[in-house]
């Protein structure tokens, strides 16, 4: 697996090519191209502020030259008119990646936001805070990045860092001690450490899943607190516990009374509002 720079710039390179195409015709038909200028990324509504540092790296991949003085750091509060960064250099580059780092910045900042809305009210309780893969088509990266400065935690990046028997996977392999018993000796035989998650609906899985073991953590579908409730109590820390589904900003304080270890939010990501943004440019 690639690291998080590789991605980003992978990302970047992307993006890049499907904005910019055979070239950014707007800037070339009546800019010079060494005219110098600056911008300056102007906070529009109050937000956790988030893809400073992404903003930083799209510039100066596209432009090595190119000057970013960096006014707020990830994860502040900023409020309406406050100013973000400045960035100084070629007008080309400026508006060459003006959109891009509008989109990330904006993106990640609603996420950024949400999450700590959701993370506040977990304040004192020792429910961590997940995201999920609800996420994006190749935007996810940023978005979970989003998650983290928010102050969420990030669960798997993908189908490759750990072994998560959802229900579908435990209705094909014909049940869940199959599929366990399945993942356990793959990871075995494979010798990759990955940690194995189950799925459970209902107390019959989670009796079926106490009675077999091999796993590192459970998690909780469709459970009501109640049932969230007496399932961790069975489960007495025996392994990690984790509650999903219907989860929101108004019933996740009563999860969190159940001593779950984390609950898993979806809506971290795919219910985030962008935030309002603008990069004004001046002429130096």
């Amino acid at each position: 697996m690639a690291d998080y720079d590789t991605l980003l710039k992978h990302l970047i390179s992307e993006a890049l090519k499907e904005d910019i195409g055979k070239g950014d015709y707007s800037t070339l038909c009546c800019i010079p191209e060494q005219q110098q200028g600056k911008a300056t990324l102007k906070i529009k509504q109050e937000t956790i502020l988030a893809g400073v540092e992404v903003a930083e790296t799209i510039f100066k991949y596209f432009d090595p030259t190119i000057q970013f003085i960096a006014l707020k750091k990830d994860g502040e509060i900023v409020k309406p008119i406050q100013e973000a960064f400045i960035v100084k250099g070629r007008i080309h580059t400026i508006l060459s990646c003006e959109r891009l780092v509008l989109n990330c910045m904006q993106r990640m900042s609603g996420i950024a936001t949400l999450t700590n809305q959701y993370n506040t009210l977990l304040h004192g309780y020792h429910t961590r805070l997940l995201d999920t893969r609800k996420t994006t088509p190749n935007f996810r990266i940023v978005e979970k990045e989003a998650v983290r400065i928010g102050g969420g935690y990030n669960h798997r990046m993908g189908l490759y860092d750990m072994i998560m028997l959802k229900d579908n996977h435990i209705d094909f392999c014909g049940g869940v001690i199959p599929a366990i018993e399945k993942a356990h000796q793959f990871v075995q035989n494979q010798k990759n450490k990955l940690k194995i998650e189950v799925e459970v609906r209902n107390i019959n899985e989670l009796e079926q899943v106490l009675s077999i073991g091999k796993i590192d953590r459970i998690m909780m579908d469709n459970f009501t607190p109640t049932q969230l409730m007496q399932a961790v109590r069975k489960i007495n820390k025996q392994f990690e516990t984790e509650a999903s589904g219907g989860i929101n900003i108004y019933n996740i304080q009563a999860y969190a009374e159940t001593g779950v270890d984390f609950v898993s939010v979806g809506a971290l990501i795919h219910q985030a509002q962008s935030i309002d943004l603008s990069l004004k440019a001046v002429i130096m």
